[in-house]
């Protein structure tokens, strides 16, 4: 062995060592997000945009349907509705770049049982969760509502060894956190986290627009706008959008400058809001900015 191979074999290995070490470090600095919804499509509206920035940046997203979806439709209904709207869910997936799973429970039927309870903690634990989203328990709709119930009362049993014990528990608690809604009572909505998702707000509509029973036939039969539908897939996306943004009230509006600064918050057309459950782990806002690295931008 000569001397350049003396001094190049040691360089060699350093650099081997320090890719290692990078991948690693890598890996640990991924954030890992489950968001569940009671039915195929809510996830998307109350967290699609925030799910495109975190998987953006190469984070895990999960999406979660509770329930098949099986009973939403004035037409359609059953078995072969549920097929239906899985494949939806999967094309939406890929339009968000999330996994998306949908649970085989009836749609209109969910009820907060141990054998759901359990599935939630399992694929929690599965997913090596940082980050647990899901709606508020004040709802309209019962599965809505039970959803809640099941997502809060996963939340520490995911780091109890006993409870599931076939799936390994969690070592720390996951942030858990609520989606926006307009329920004022028992208490109205507490924006603690508001995500700026104006640069992705086209992306979350087409996304979105996969769910196509829902969107453009059973949402709008519900509401008596069914004959107002366009045909083009255009016209369509242009009416979705015009139908699903809201705005941004005046609360959130005071979040996004906590988090963006008066500046960049005076700027942000479209954005999504979080309420932190305290059945969860309280985050500094120090954590936050961590779990939520696009606030930082």
């Amino acid at each position: 062995m000569n001397i350049k191979q003396i001094i190049m074999k040691p360089l060699f290995l350093l650099f081997c060592f320090s890719v290692f070490v990078l991948n690693i470090c890598s890996a640990q600095q991924k954030i890992n997000i489950v968001v569940i919804g009671a039915h195929p499509d809510d996830c998307d509206i109350d967290a699609g945009g925030t799910a495109i920035l975190w998987a953006k940046a190469g984070h895990n997203v999960m999406f979660v349907s509770v329930t098949n979806g099986d009973a939403g439709h004035h037409e359609k209904g059953g078995g072969a509705l549920a097929k239906i709207r899985l494949a939806e869910a999967q094309e939406a997936g890929k339009r968000f770049g999330v996994k998306y799973v949908v649970l085989d429970n009836h749609d209109g039927e969910l009820m907060p049982t141990l054998e759901n309870r359990l599935k939630i903690i399992r694929l929690i634990r599965q997913w090596n969760a940082n980050v647990v989203i899901g709606p508020r328990p004040n709802d309209y709709h019962p599965d809505h509502r039970n959803t809640a119930i099941l997502v809060q009362d996963a939340a520490y049993m995911v780091i109890v060894p006993n409870v599931a014990p076939d799936t390994p528990p969690l070592k720390k608690n996951p942030v858990f956190l609520f989606t926006q809604d307009g329920f004022q009572k028992p208490y109205p909505f507490q924006a603690d986290i508001a995500v700026d998702i104006s640069s992705v707000a086209d992306q979350k509509i087409y996304a979105m627009a996969a769910h196509q029973s829902q969107f453009f036939e059973w949402l709008p039969w519900t509401n008596g706008t069914l004959e107002q539908v366009p045909k083009t897939e255009k016209e369509r996306l242009e009416w979705l959008a015009k139908w699903r943004n809201s705005g941004i009230n005046p609360a959130v509006k005071n979040t996004l400058v906590k988090w963006y600064g008066a500046e960049k918050a005076g700027k942000v057309k479209s954005a999504e809001a979080f309420e932190i459950c305290e059945f969860g782990r309280r985050p500094s806002d120090e954590e936050i900015r961590i779990l939520f690295p696009m606030i930082n931008n």
